[in-house]
């Protein structure tokens, strides 16, 4: 049978010099661990750095809500979860989080590196060590070492407690920008979940997709403006660079162009406006911006841009082209110089706007991925929604390297009554 040795507090008094040489890996944990803001990926790295220098197997186990770093040992158990494992994880059943206070949450309780043995009849001793991941007053979770062999020395018990908090403290910091970039997220989304009413007679699917990964989510934005005699202006702008701040920005953007779009202006006077009001504020990042009023009574679209990409345009047979639009300099250099571009708009024609995130590709020239848009064809007589979607799938805008925003809008059929003409 086995026989589980005392628990006891691991290692004694180390110098530095002798607990920081390269020997023990303190200089490769530096490089090697929090290599990217990924939790379980950094758990990976803690396992894979120790298991390779000082044990036979090792497990990463994080708790799966908060607990305070002091909590008491006749508490009830914490919950974990198991984040990553290395080596020969045979070695780590006999300290499962099964039991009555385990030796991993022996660890949690006490803040300190726990040390057990177990040594089987006929086979060699089995050492484990229990160390907490504790940064800046936080308890993330626990490392747990097992090896054949001798126990587990002063150095090498220096070397995973160093390479545990160094763990917690990327993990602190991976959470951070996670409630960050939360932040901003629900921001744009609650920004952009009620573009404005445009006019019943048009048919409107938006979408707004950000980028994964770690990168913060950015300005892209949309509205949609309605207008007197059945006419909208349709929005899509994009505001440099991300963050809060880009968030910001874009809010502020669209709050301005909505008060000078009011004003019923051609649109390329609108964009003149706008850019010459941020100017003069003077605080705002850049930022692109194609406006586009549509007059179904007419059958037309005015079309305008401060260094936005063109707009597509589907046909009701599904081919697809891009509109040639006059491009300006972007929003906010006081330079202006927009010009306005009117095209006839059939019932059955559905314009997609869409900022650079939908169409870019890494190391590709940006005319090839316009024209990769440009070719594409759909369903004929699909609806705005099927269309976006389509589009959104073909072009995997789920996986683009940017933020998504989309619009795509169609004049709706709107019934004759009594040989009158729709208003």
């Amino acid at each position: 049978m086995d026989g589980l040795g005392t628990c006891c507090r691991g290692g004694g008094a180390v110098g530095v010099e002798d607990a920081a040489g390269p020997a023990h890996g303190m200089e490769d944990a530096l490089e090697s661990i929090g290599t990217t803001l990924d939790e379980r990926t950094t758990c990976q790295e803690l396992a894979a750095h120790v298991c390779g220098r000082v044990c036979d197997a090792a497990a990463v186990d994080l708790l799966t809500e908060d607990v305070p770093s002091a909590s008491p040992a006749s508490g009830p158990l914490p919950a974990l979860e198991r984040a990553a494992t290395a080596g020969r994880i045979g070695l780590l059943e006999p300290w499962s989080t099964s039991g009555a206070r385990p030796l991993s949450v022996r660890a949690l309780d006490e803040g300190h590196p726990i040390t057990a043995f177990s040594g089987p009849a006929g086979e060699v001793a089995r050492q484990v060590m229990s160390v907490p991941l504790l940064g800046h007053d936080r308890l993330y979770g626990v490392l747990l070492a097992v090896r054949q062999g001798p126990p587990f020395s002063d150095r090498d018990t220096a070397l995973m407690h160093y390479a545990a908090r160094l763990t917690a403290v990327h993990l602190g910091h991976a959470r951070h920008h996670a409630a960050v970039r939360g932040t901003v997220f629900r921001l744009q989304r609650a920004l952009l979940a009620e573009p404005g009413r445009p006019h019943p007679n048009l048919d409107l699917a938006t979408r707004y997709l950000p980028a994964g990964g770690g990168t913060l989510v950015g300005g892209d934005w949309f509205e949609t403006v309605r207008l007197h005699f059945g006419r909208t202006l349709l929005v899509m702008g994009d505001v440099m660079g991300h963050g809060l701040d880009a968030a910001v920005d874009m809010n502020a953007y669209r709050s301005m162009l909505r008060y000078m779009a009011s004003t019923d202006l051609p649109p390329h006077r609108v964009l003149r406006r706008l850019d010459a009001a941020v100017n003069e504020e003077g605080t705002r990042r850049p930022a692109t911006c194609l406006l586009v009023q549509v007059d179904p009574a007419r059958g037309t679209a005015s079309l305008t841009s401060a260094g936005h990409l063109p707009p597509a345009l589907f046909s009701g047979a599904g081919t697809a082209e891009l509109l040639d639009v006059p491009t300006g300099p972007p929003l906010g250099t006081g330079i202006g110089g927009y010009e306005p571009t009117t095209r006839p708009l059939a019932q059955q024609d559905t314009l997609l706007l869409f900022t650079d995130g939908l169409v870019e590709r890494r190391a590709e020239d940006i005319d090839v991925s316009l024209a990769r848009l440009a070719g594409m064809r759909v369903r004929p007589g699909a609806g705005v929604e099927e269309l976006l979607a389509d589009v959104l799938d073909r072009l995997d805008a789920e996986h683009a390297e940017d933020d998504v925003a989309v619009l795509a809008a169609r004049i709706r059929r709107r019934p004759e009554v009594s040989g009158l003409q729709p208003q």
